[in-house]
């Protein structure tokens, strides 16, 4: 059986990718077909996939194709429609910033899976990292450009033989824009590196892209109103403003590595998030993973990945993700007793075996469907 993959675009390293490198442990043959390909956009992540066959289309060839991604991906579909995968029995596409890969062409009797992250945030109303009613004239164009973007998202999101959601949030978003049923298949976290370390540190912890849409301003606002330690991971957009509001008892890191990243997980107190609708949360899944409890909104894939008071506390609800409801969720936390084997025990069931379970019987069902 011959097998591709298709992935939006590789230029940064996310939940996304992580979950497309899992696809091609299993299978390891299969070329992916993606977009554009930037290798120094994603870091020493990169070296895992360097020696992939990794096939961008024809916007790779593009003078300063990587600022143009962002305002050509209009043109998105039609990258995907270039590719000739008439030799493949199995495609598996990997959607989620875009709806890019997903537009793939397939002969009648090839499965097309396609793996939905979520539908394409900036195209139905959730917040991303890029504001483009900021000014009036970006908000009108972007109005425009959007409407006939979602009537042809909505066209290409019919192709696939099947779609697979990762997790009952994107299972109601895809019902809701796109009118199809999907399977429920959760992402998977490596959880051979991740220990339980029982024995914490006083600090909390944030791991965000520091942009728009994560929330970080009100970790940073709350953390600093009751002057509790806070150490924050990530770089972004927003980092300038962010170390402005910042008081004396929040740390900025910048980027870490992979090692730093678990160290810091295992040793923290606690977890906070506070983007209000995640489309899952691997970082909730892997703080767990290491007995750290996760403090979380009440909306979004938290729903489906944090016990309330067992392993982590949820707070605030959609719109009310704020400063103060924070502030409570913190004060409250200091009063309850997280057992660390029981925020392990929840982290087992997103396991990469699981996964890689659940992939391979819905591949084996659907072909005898088909057939």
């Amino acid at each position: 059986m011959k097998v591709a993959l298709a992935h939006d675009y590789l230029r940064e390293y996310g939940g996304a990718e992580r979950v497309l490198e899992v696809l091609h442990e299993i299978f390891p043959e299969a070329p992916v077909f993606t977009a554009y390909y930037n290798p120094e956009g994603l870091g020493e992540n990169g070296k895992r996939i360097k020696s992939w066959d990794i096939r961008p289309s024809w916007f790779q060839k593009f003078p300063f194709a990587n600022r143009l991604l962002s305002p050509f991906r209009i043109f998105g579909p039609m990258m995907f429609e270039s590719f000739d995968l008439s030799e493949y029995d199995l495609v598996i596409s990997s959607s989620s910033a875009t709806h890019l890969a997903k537009a793939v062409i397939t002969k009648p009797e090839t499965l097309h899976i396609s793996y939905i992250h979520t539908p394409p945030r900036f195209l139905y109303g959730y917040v991303t990292s890029f504001n483009y009613k900021k000014h009036w004239w970006t908000r009108i164009g972007g109005e425009i450009i959007n409407h006939f973007m979602r009537i042809y998202d909505f066209e290409v999101s019919q192709r696939p033989d099947i779609l697979v959601a990762n997790s009952q949030n994107i299972a109601q978003r895809i019902k809701k824009f796109y009118r199809r049923e999907s399977v429920v298949v959760y992402p998977s976290v490596d959880l051979k590196e991740l220990h339980i370390k029982k024995t914490k540190e006083e600090y909390f912890l944030a791991l965000n892209r520091l942009v728009r849409g994560k929330g970080v301003e009100v970790i940073v606002e709350a953390a600093t109103k009751l002057g509790l330690p806070l150490k924050i991971a990530g770089t972004g957009s927003e980092a300038a403003i962010l170390k402005k509001k910042a008081g004396k008892s929040v740390q900025f890191l910048g980027w870490v590595s992979d090692e730093e990243r678990v160290k810091l997980l295992q040793n923290a107190k606690a977890l906070i998030v506070a983007s209000e609708d995640e489309d899952f949360g691997i970082t909730s899944i892997e703080a767990q993973a290491t007995g750290t409890p996760v403090i979380a909104p009440a909306s979004g894939g938290f729903l489906e990945t944090v016990i309330d008071e067992k392993t982590g506390l949820l707070y605030g609800g959609p719109g009310m993700v704020n400063t103060e409801s924070l502030v409570e969720a913190l004060q409250k936390f200091e009063g309850i007793k997280f057992d660390p084997a029981a925020c392990r025990q929840n982290a087992e069931k997103f396991s990469k075996e699981r996964f890689k379970k659940e992939i391979l019987e819905l591949i084996d069902k659907k072909l005898i469907e088909k057939s």
